[in-house]
């Protein structure tokens, strides 16, 4: 997506994170401003979520300017000149600092309004960043085709002209010309679905990027999250994959297939465990929305959070979140914390984050704790929670549904391509071939009796549909959820296409 005009010099990945974040930490500080007027302790608090990224960071740096001049006024002008988002956080913070100095109704009141203005921003980069995605895609169904479709051409065209059969030395070989144009076309598929796939996550909505999953320390921990986390699975299911490869070489197969099956050996198991570990997210965001709602009723009858969270893990069945919130109503019941200094109710929330894992757990549920201490009330506080984990949740969904629209696109044309190879394999082929045995025989005709052998070109033509589908695969599966995905479509097509091509006797 076209991130925020970035100061010269600078780095456009900074202005796309906190083009992500603000918005949401300019909510936060709405309900921190709502019981607070301290305006170092809520930049300290924003300043403390890690969910707000790069705005985490540049609020960090201004409190620590202002500690080295003695003047919060100071430090925020500071980041707000060596910023890189000129657009977005260096006017935030300058007209933050003007109506902090005013009262607590007109901070409160500019930070309301600034989050709506931002939330409208946000909706007008999807929507631009939707109409570019809908223009990629259709190139990419130009480009992919176009290849395959010049294969074709090329082989016909080999009968008419014979200058395409003559040899050319080059650093790797002697090939004929259009054997060059074949593995050109090759290399040309693959890179286009490579640079697509790129393209898609560039375009994808900073504020809804795809989750990153960090693989665990130590063999026995990788062992054990396997199974629902793809970095562990990328690990744990490589041996394997390497022995499945070397076995089909050792049983004769072509070099082709011992590459192609050993690369969908290796991404399907991992691109499952994607599958299966994004369901599980989904589901637990699910049941979140409704954790929330139930805490937030009890908190607005007066009873403490830790009551609240107490009753609803009691009364309440959240499905693969019941879990998380039974521990966390645990933690909330404790007296003391680990370390004395820590608050109870903000460790035992980072911990529920961190059981849960999702990345609309640490974007809603980290600011309750804050908001808390700072003053703000209660039920403004849950209402504003409420509001926000809605608001994303519904717009995952719809991004979902968008994005998956994009992976049939992917799909049909991989399905396209594999279609028009089997039936230029099944007529084309034999007809030519008998023409330039016809051409052999007899000198009337000016046709390259050799130009056309059926087992060599059928053989070209799977090479070229395998490239096209692996590079197919990778646009659908990072379009749908990532480049762990991107491993399970490529790897399910080329195993599809293997089955189509061995049934026709082709491979």
């Amino acid at each position: 997506m076209a991130g925020t005009p970035c100061r010269a010099g600078l780095s456009p990945a900074a202005c796309r994170e906190i083009e992500r974040t603000l918005p949401g930490a300019v909510r936060y500080l709405r309900v921190l401003a709502s019981g607070s007027n301290d305006q170092r302790e809520m930049l300290r608090r924003v300043a403390d979520q890690d969910a707000y990224g790069a705005t985490a960071d540049s609020f960090r740096t201004a409190l620590n300017k202002a500690a080295l001049t003695g003047s919060l006024n100071e430090g925020l002008s500071m980041v707000a000149r060596d910023t890189p988002s000129r657009d977005l956080l260096s006017p935030f913070l300058l007209k933050f600092r003007e109506h902090a100095a005013q009262s607590r109704d007109s901070l409160e009141g500019y930070l309301e309004m600034e989050g709506r203005l931002l939330a409208h921003q946000q909706e007008r980069a999807h929507q631009r960043a939707t109409g570019y995605m809908e223009l990629i895609a259709e190139l990419f169904v130009v480009l992919l085709v176009f290849p395959a479709l010049a294969v074709l051409i090329l082989t016909v065209a080999s009968v008419l002209s014979p200058e395409l059969s003559q040899d050319v030395v080059t650093p790797l070989g002697t090939f004929t010309r259009r054997e060059l144009l074949i593995y050109a076309s090759v290399v040309f598929v693959l890179v286009t679905g490579g640079s697509a796939a790129v393209i898609v996550t560039g375009l994808r909505p900073t504020d809804h990027a795809i989750p990153t999953y960090q693989r665990p320390s130590g063999a026995l921990a990788v062992l054990k999250t396997a199974t629902i986390n793809p970095a562990s699975a990328a690990v744990v299911v490589l041996p394997p994959a390497l022995v499945v490869t070397v076995g089909l070489f050792l049983l004769g197969y072509a070099p082709v297939n011992v590459v192609l099956l050993g690369y969908a050996a290796y991404g399907i198991p991992v691109g499952l465990v994607a599958v299966r570990r994004a369901s599980l997210d989904d589901a637990k965001d699910r049941e979140i929305q409704d954790f929330v709602h139930a805490v937030s009723g009890h908190v607005s009858l007066g009873q403490p959070f830790p009551a609240a969270v107490q009753r609803v893990s009691q009364e309440v069945d959240f499905g693969p979140l019941q879990p998380d919130v039974e521990a966390l109503a645990f933690n909330l019941s404790l007296t003391t914390a680990v370390d004395e200094t820590d608050d109870v109710r903000a460790v035992a929330l980072d911990r529920f984050v961190d059981r849960v894992g999702t990345p609309l757990a640490s974007q809603t549920v980290g600011l309750v704790v804050g908001a808390l201490e700072s003053g703000s009330n209660t039920e403004d506080v849950f209402e504003t929670l409420e509001t926000e984990i809605g608001k994303l949740y519904h717009e995952r969904k719809e991004l979902r549904s968008r994005l998956m629209v994009y992976a049939a696109v992917g799909w049909t044309t991989a399905l396209l391509v594999v279609g028009i190879v089997v039936a230029v394999n099944a007529t084309v082929l034999d007809g030519f071939s008998q023409l330039s045995g016809l051409a052999e025989s007899t000198n009337e005709m000016s046709f390259d009796p050799n130009a056309i052998d059926p087992s060599r070109d059928r053989q070209r033509f799977y090479l070229v549909t395998q490239a096209t589908v692996v590079a197919c695969g990778w646009f659908a599966g990072v379009a749908s959820r990532g480049k762990y995905e991107a491993l399970l479509h490529s790897g399910l097509l080329i195993v599809l296409t293997y089955v189509i091509f061995t049934g026709l006797g082709v491979v």
